[in-house]
């Protein structure tokens, strides 16, 4: 073998084993154990241990089933079926085997050789004038059929960067996939609690309004007798109708709810076995495991995601550097040429070839231009992954704080309800006994519901903040 040729191999072999551009670094995890400049995780409910509201933050692993934790099985069997039914997770399914097959298509096309079959046959007509030859015009007939093999060896690595782009974005389709789950799920929970809220609340204000009617009645008969004027009729009328005002807004929220758990679980508005939900379906979990940022950033899918598509950029950003690399080309074919179809693989018909070449870019102003691109899309998807980072991490302080606000506000709302039925019994009390008018029993009744309405949305936004805590962390992170 000459020196030339020794050079061009070894050359050939030191590119075959390295690929152009940079390795992709994964970006490294916050360092940081906690999520406030206070740690609010180990305060929430510590003066309050023992009550039904209290909740205890604790390091640990989010359970694939985490929204199970409520204790709720009309709502564990409504998630399961819209896992299963949902249109929106079908997309998102869909678009991770897209994916995945253009990754295993470009792999096929780059990592194996092509071979094709070819056959074909024409009629060709010359005469000896075409060599300097005196001469009739001859016709023939010609059939050829063979085999042609061509590979490019991917000597800087240009194939396998793309490769490697195409495996991050199937990546980052999973991820979407994983997101979309969590984020269904903790969809579906969010709007069973805010419909079992919006229940409560019409149950209260039909309390409210059937009090006022009953009030409206006596100071009708009051003013009858001549103890009320006319304006404390209109004044108790337009109190009636204003709570008769706010039922209908609260039954087409109600409905809404109805409508949309249907199609999360991927059926039509119309359809009757969506389960209705009210706030005793629902226990609050009393622990709640929270991941440190470090082991965050690791599990959500948004974060995952955007580290897939930063995985990407890294990659495409190689494949714009291999193109200013030499490439190589090796094409073989062999078949046979004949003038029947009889000879065709008969002695003497066997044609064969082989063929090389290599191409190393000399000059072209476009492909610096093209690798700064590649360049730029890298660092956008890095300050990308690094606002997805702080997003996460500011949902996981938003929501720890929320829980620990919503705790204080639970426990005085409970405290304050406790006081107000307590002082309803003393007015029913008196009332039985006659030192209390039957108007004042139920301005009192009204009082109390109009109270009671306060509570179950605190302990709403309990159980929804509570969900927003699991979507927080994650999910499971599968």
């Amino acid at each position: 073998m000459r020196n030339t040729d020794l050079a061009l191999l070894s050359f050939a072999l030191l590119l075959s084993g390295c690929s152009a551009g940079p390795d992709f670094v994964r970006p490294e995890a916050p360092k940081s154990t906690r999520y406030t400049s206070t740690e609010v995780a180990s305060r929430i409910d510590a003066e309050h241990i023992g009550r039904e509201e209290a909740q205890i933050v604790v390091q640990g692993e989010v359970s694939d089933s985490w929204w199970e934790a409520f204790n709720a099985p009309k709502l564990n069997g409504l998630i399961a079926e819209a896992l299963i039914k949902n249109p929106t997770l079908e997309s998102a399914a869909a678009m991770l085997r897209q994916a995945e097959y253009l990754y295993k298509a470009k792999g096929g096309s780059t990592l194996y050789p092509r071979i094709d079959a070819v056959s074909g046959a024409r009629r060709e007509g010359i005469n000896g004038s075409m060599t300097g030859q005196e001469g009739s015009q001859k016709t023939f007939n010609l059939f050829n059929a063979s085999l042609v093999a061509g590979y490019t060896f991917d000597l800087s690595g240009g194939n396998r960067r793309q490769l490697e782009s195409l495996a991050a974005k199937a990546g980052y389709q999973r991820f979407q996939l994983a997101g979309a789950r969590l984020m269904l799920a903790a969809d579906i929970a969010s709007t069973a609690i805010r419909q079992a809220e919006l229940s409560g609340q019409i149950a209260a204000m039909e309390k409210i309004l059937a009090a006022r009617r009953q009030q409206l009645q006596i100071t009708r008969e009051r003013q009858r007798l001549g103890a009320s004027s006319g304006a404390e009729v209109f004044a108790m009328q337009a109190v009636a109708e204003q709570a008769r005002a706010v039922l209908p807004g609260l039954r087409q929220q109600l409905a809404e709810t109805r409508h949309l758990l249907a199609i999360f679980a991927g059926q039509s508005p119309d359809r009757g076995e969506i389960p209705s939900f009210l706030l005793q379906d629902f226990t609050l979990p009393r622990t709640l495991p929270l991941r440190v940022p470090s082991s965050l950033v690791r599990v959500r899918p948004d974060i995952q995601a955007s580290e897939a598509l930063m995985k990407a950029a890294n990659a495409d950003y190689g494949a714009a550097i291999a193109k200013s690399f030499p490439q190589i080309t090796l094409g073989v074919d062999i078949g046979s040429t004949a003038l029947t179809l009889a000879s065709l693989f008969g002695g003497g018909s066997l044609v064969w070839g082989v063929a090389g070449q290599l191409v190393q870019p000399l000059f072209n102003r476009g492909t610096g231009a093209e690798q700064d691109a590649a360049k730029a899309g890298f660092d956008a998807a890095a300050a990308n992954y690094r606002q997805s980072v702080l997003k996460g991490l500011k949902e996981v302080a938003d929501v720890l704080t929320a829980l620990e606000n919503d705790a204080q506000t639970l426990s005085a709302c409970r405290d304050a309800d406790e006081a107000i039925q307590a002082e309803l019994r003393i007015m029913e009390s008196r009332y039985r006994l006659g030192s209390a008018s039957f108007l004042e029993m139920l301005q009192a009744q009204d009082e109390a519901e109009q109270y009671r309405i306060e509570l179950i949305k605190a302990e709403s936004r309990r159980l929804s903040d509570t969900v927003a805590f699991y979507q927080a962390m994650g999910g499971s992170g599968k």
